[in-house]
């Protein structure tokens, strides 16, 4: 059996560490999430979803416990470690796309490619082609995030998260800052690339429509996982 995407055993967060003002924020958190899943880490604010997930991008480090991806232990990974792991097997989809402002369409989603390959490359080329073109999108390469609305941009953002074919995407609220119907066409997005490809998706949503809609829920409450439920 292939090893899980993600395997986290007893992480725990703390900031401050050693100062009067330590605050620990993930309290020892224990998940698995298999190749292909599609599930939403749900929660109230300030219950350590964007902790969890900054951790689970190796965007920041635990303080303790283990964190496998694909595999691989991460705790003792070095920068350069990282930084490939992250582009190798991770994409990213935020609530506010974070696309380049002075970069078209096809260039952004080109970036991880430039980022891994140190340049621009045919293949990337295609794919990014290819990718636009699935998010409804092909006549609009040669756009600006400026001249697109907020539903397009964030097309773009899930083709860029794409382009390098990750195990895994990270998606924080992707569809927080969305119109309901723009929002439905992104969640659909998702899924079909998650059932086309077999890229795992963990969704943070404060949506309960869009939770429901998943094939598992896990709950974080306090920096636990107070409830994790399959729904279909």
């Amino acid at each position: 059996m292939s090893s899980p995407v993600v395997e986290l055993q007893g992480i725990r967060k703390t900031y401050n560490q050693g100062t009067p003002v330590e605050q620990e924020v993930l309290h020892g958190v224990n998940f698995t999430l298999q190749a292909g899943e599609f599930a939403a880490l749900i929660g109230p604010s300030g219950s350590g979803k964007s902790t969890l997930l900054n951790i689970i991008g190796l965007l920041e480090p635990g303080s303790a416990g283990s964190y496998r991806l694909n595999g691989n232990e991460m705790a003792q990974a070095n920068d350069d470690e990282l930084t490939q792991a992250r582009l190798a097997t991770i994409g990213f989809v935020f609530q506010f796309h974070h696309l380049l402002p002075a970069f078209t369409a096809l260039e952004n989603v080109q970036m991880p490619g430039l980022m891994l390959d140190g340049d621009y490359t045919p293949a990337r080329r295609e794919e990014a082609l290819r990718l636009l073109d699935a998010v409804g999108l092909k006549d609009a390469i040669g756009k600006k995030p400026g001249q697109l609305s907020g539903g397009m941009q964030q097309r773009v953002a899930i083709a860029r998260s794409l382009a390098l074919s990750p195990k895994l995407v990270l998606a924080d609220e992707p569809t927080g800052n969305l119109d309901t119907h723009s929002a439905d066409d992104i969640f659909k997005l998702m899924r079909q690339f998650n059932q086309e490809r077999g890229t795992a998706f963990l969704i943070v949503t404060h949506d309960p429509r869009l939770a429901e809609r998943c094939d598992r829920n896990i709950n974080l409450v306090d920096g636990m996982i107070a409830e994790d439920r399959r729904l279909h």
